[in-house]
């Protein structure tokens, strides 16, 4: 009897074993199922931060104020300094035939920055829009009473000339004031400013739907503001990069002074403005704020669609919704109504 329960006793035991094996199999194979989808949700979103002025993702903190640089865009100041490193630069006329750039840096911090230029109202609005500290050297008489009413903070280089602001020897006045990043922050310190205003984000695709942008083929387009055709400029898909080059009038590529490095560019804007001349000085009024035509080049491709001002900032926008840009850098060409953008844009299939 006694060997009998021995055995009955092992019996029940190996059951057991068995019984709680089959319990826990299950259960490890749902975890392993779970587990799955948690990692492909890890690939979606890859970063938990993500730069608002140009979409791209960042596994650091991506707060920050903006900084809107005026830059000189004469024959004689190129090429420039620090405008690879912008995130946005739109380019305008100023007075004459000459376009200059206010070039806007957030997710990356140049070390030198220029030749800075000066102001004028609608570079001053769009940089506003932006919450962004202005840097400038001089102001058109309209934007010189905005700024005495508190507009904007900026810094002047009329006021940091020789200090803040540095005059390059290899360049004559007005092609050779710069600023260093360094330079701008002291001038914050100086001046009090918060640098806590994080600008607003635009809209911007993923990584995965940007490869998959319909339009029609426009391997290069070629800009002309005025007849003179001196600031006239041409931008080229680079298909092996997926990213646009820049070439103003005669071919000469856009280029950093000092790394070299070419200017390379996700988005290409142009819209279409109402300029007016406004004194004898030439200076002109643009109305940034009513909407109008536009073109939106992105991965060789381009689309007609509408502009409009969005709390201060121009995007565009398609049977009423924003378009999304492509994440990385976006370079917004304003061109004036008269002629238009029949004339003032033209373009050519990349072969």
């Amino acid at each position: 009897m006694r060997k009998w329960a021995v055995a009955a006793i092992a019996v029940l035991l190996l059951l057991s074993g068995c019984s709680n094996k089959k319990a826990v199999k299950e259960p490890v194979q749902k975890l392993k199922e779970v587990t799955k989808v948690e990692k492909k949700g890890e690939m979606k979103n890859q970063y938990p931060y993500y730069f608002p002025l140009s979409g791209k993702g960042s596994q650091t903190n991506t707060d920050g104020r903006a900084i809107a640089v005026m830059i000189n865009n004469h024959p004689l100041a190129r090429p420039q300094s620090g405008l690879n490193k912008a995130d946005i630069i739109y380019e305008i006329l100023a007075e004459g035939d000459i376009t200059r750039f206010l070039a806007v840096f957030q997710s990356e911090k140049p070390t030198n920055i220029g030749p800075v230029r000066s102001a004028r109202k609608y570079y001053m609005e769009l940089a506003k829009g932006l919450d962004a500290l202005l840097i400038h050297h001089g102001e058109s008489p309209e934007a010189q009473e905005m700024l005495e009413q508190g507009y904007i903070n900026d810094l002047d280089g009329m006021v940091y000339d020789g200090t803040l602001f540095q005059r390059a020897s290899f360049r004559k006045a007005p092609h050779n004031s710069y600023i260093t990043y360094g330079n701008i922050l002291k001038g914050v310190k100086l001046k009090k400013y918060s640098m806590d205003q994080t600008p607003a984000a635009f809209a911007f695709m993923s990584e995965e739907d940007s490869k998959k942008i319909t339009g029609k083929e426009a391997g290069s387009v070629m800009i002309s503001y005025t007849s003179s055709h001196i600031s006239d400029s041409t931008f080229e898909f680079d298909p092996t990069l997926s990213k646009y080059k820049r070439f103003s009038s005669g071919g000469e590529q856009t280029i950093d002074l000092e790394t070299k490095e070419p200017i390379l560019i996700d988005n290409i804007f142009i819209v279409e403005a109402v300029h007016k001349i406004v004194d004898s000085g030439g200076h002109r009024s643009i109305d940034l704020e009513s909407g109008g035509r536009g073109y939106l080049l992105q991965m060789g491709k381009v689309n007609e669609v509408e502009w409009k001002n969005e709390n201060g900032r121009i995007v565009p926008v398609k049977n009423g919704k924003v378009v999304p840009f492509v994440q990385g850098k976006t370079w917004v060409n304003v061109v004036p109504t008269n002629p238009g953008l029949g004339k003032s844009v033209s373009f050519n299939v990349k072969k």
